[in-house]
């Protein structure tokens, strides 16, 4: 196994320059960028590839600076993501970056990925308009399984919440979409009687993805190896929901190098390798300089269906 970093409070220090890059890093916007600004989470999934290792969180400010600069790069759409992002002063930090993005800087798309747990009707009286996408991670409609992945905290129902934020999206009109990791204990449930009742935009299909030194090797979190399914049984879970039209899947191969990835300093991580090689910050070096050391290949991004209708004022939400 190869021998990975972990990064922690202090100041890191700039990466070697990757042994290669995908393509002219002069021709890279970030059109679509993903932002785990915390890598903190209440929940404890046992494939999770973007784990605990830091507590930082960069002050609001200096993330709306980034996010800024972002913008003034070409960026379309943002995605907040963690760790979980309401974990950070209870929502109202990924609400305020959410209202900044659509009001100041006028984003066609902002949208959160969530386990769900924290989320309240409240957030949405307050924050919901200004979100365009929410993502809620689900990976099977089973409870017992949903724990046996970890993927659930005492006596809380992750799907009856699940289902409590799918009306919610309703009622305050925001997009509601669907992430699953598909891995050893769900990859033989057929969930189509339950995606067809909820009807999300989107079903995001990810087969579980193994990092270095995040969910396997010495210094990882997370051990995901007892997770991991074939390329086979992923197709073979594919096939048993072929006929369901929000289905996106997303296979090892596509998702490793087509994400824009911003970490919790605001660094490009780099994953062609099978690990996470961090670039320099864009707060420090620009987004041009840091962009060159992403890792990022736009042409997946086109092929795996990265560039969708995403903002709600566009889509026509069919409750």
């Amino acid at each position: 196994m190869i021998s990975s970093r972990c990064w922690f409070l202090a100041a890191p220090e700039a990466p070697s320059v990757p042994s290669r890059q995908v393509q002219d890093p002069e021709s890279v916007i970030p059109t679509s960028v993903n932002y785990h600004f915390t890598r903190q989470c209440n929940y404890k999934c046992g494939f999770c590839f973007h784990t605990a290792k830091t507590s930082f969180v960069l002050p609001i400010e200096e993330a709306k600076n980034g996010l800024a600069m972002l913008k003034a790069a070409g960026m379309e759409k943002i995605n907040f993501s963690g760790g979980e992002p309401f974990l950070q002063d209870r929502g109202n930090f990924v609400g305020k970056l959410v209202e900044y993005c659509k009001k100041e800087l006028r984003l066609p798309s902002v949208s959160i990925v969530s386990n769900g747990s924290l989320i309240t009707e409240k957030w949405f009286q307050i924050y919901g308009e200004h979100l365009d996408i929410l993502a809620v991670s689900c990976d099977s409609f089973e409870e017992e399984v949903n724990k046996l992945i970890g993927r659930g905290k005492g006596k809380k129902n992750h799907v009856e919440k699940l289902m409590k934020i799918r009306k919610w999206c309703r009622d305050y009109n925001v997009a509601f979409k669907i992430n699953s990791v598909i891995n050893h204990y769900n990859v033989d449930e057929d969930m189509t009687k339950e995606i067809e009742m909820i009807s999300p935009i989107r079903w995001k299909v990810f087969q579980c993805l193994i990092i270095d030194g995040e969910n396997c090797g010495d210094d990882a979190l997370r051990q995901a190896e007892k997770f991991v399914i074939s390329d086979e049984e992923f197709r073979g879970f594919l096939n048993r929901h072929k006929n369901m039209k929000c289905l996106v899947p997303e296979s090892n191969q596509q998702m490793r190098d087509s994400y824009l990835i911003l970490d919790e300093y605001m660094r490009f991580l780099d994953c062609r390798n099978g690990r996470k090689d961090p670039s320099r910050s864009i707060l420090d070096v620009g987004v041009e300089n840091a962009i060159k050391f992403s890792g990022f290949d736009e042409k997946m991004f086109f092929k795996r269906g990265g560039k969708y209708v995403w903002s709600k004022a566009d889509l026509k939400l069919d409750w």
